[in-house]
């Protein structure tokens, strides 16, 4: 399944845990480059050791400041001299019932959740075009799928992924092979559920958790499946809970 993974070069967002820390790890371990960034840069520097500096380089940036964002991919091609796939994979999960009104979180999960998505694929796309080739890949949720009373903005922006992937990959269309992939998990093994504060609700998520979540590496293979096709097969979606989970 790794076949067309070796001398890729993947730039992935919010690399520093979770989803991305553990899909670079993959990666590398098929024959790839991988252009980490995040906020944290002691943790990506970390990872960066453990990959090898001749297979990872990091930088240290915010989703919800495309400068940083156009830094960052700027960064990594000229690091690597070319960008063959972008994991959008920054995300924050804060569930509440809106009745809180716990408007800084509204502002936060839709600058990193779409704004962020936004940014990345403003800062990566000229690159793909102008190269002729390139593999965006998003991370929406089951949650985009699906509504639940506590995730009414965070279903919202991930039901906002999976519409920009969409439009996206029908904008890209006669641009040479320039793929779509929206990757949708349900509950996977992460830092993910510490972005929930609300009172009561954190609680159920983390035990939500505890009871359901699969390894992140369930998401990775994910990831490896769809990079690893042809290029004139384009997974435009992969949805996947663990098998105890209901919705």
């Amino acid at each position: 399944m790794t076949e067309n993974i070796k001398d890729k070069v993947v730039v992935i967002t919010g690399a520093s845990s979770g989803l991305g820390e553990e899909t670079a790890r993959h990666l590398v371990a098929s024959g790839a480059k991988v252009a980490l960034g995040a906020r944290r840069l002691d943790k990506l520097n970390a990872l960066v050791a453990e990959l090898g500096v001749e297979n990872a380089s990091a930088f240290e940036g915010d989703v919800t400041n495309r400068e940083a964002v156009e830094a960052f991919v700027t960064d990594a091609r000229a690091k690597w001299g070319k960008i063959d796939a972008m994991l959008h994979n920054a995300g924050v999960m804060p569930l509440a019932p809106l009745a809180m009104k716990r408007t800084d979180e509204w502002d936060r999960c839709i600058d990193v959740n779409l704004k962020g998505v936004l940014y990345g694929i403003g800062a990566v796309l000229p690159i793909m075009q102008e190269q002729g080739y390139g593999q965006n890949l998003f991370v929406s949720s089951v949650a985009g799928h699906v509504v639940n009373p506590v995730g009414a903005v965070y279903c919202a922006t991930k039901f906002g992924v999976r519409a920009i992937a969409e439009s996206l990959r029908q904008e890209v269309k006669g641009h040479g092979p320039l793929r779509t992939t929206i990757l949708s998990p349900g509950a996977v093994d992460t830092e993910l559920p510490g972005s929930v504060k609300a009172e009561g609700v954190h609680e159920a998520v983390v035990g939500l958790y505890d009871q359901y979540a699969i390894p992140a590496s369930s998401f990775a293979r994910s990831v490896i499946f769809a990079l690893s096709q042809p290029a004139e097969v384009d997974i435009n979606e992969i949805l996947f809970r663990p098998t105890s989970q209901e919705r």
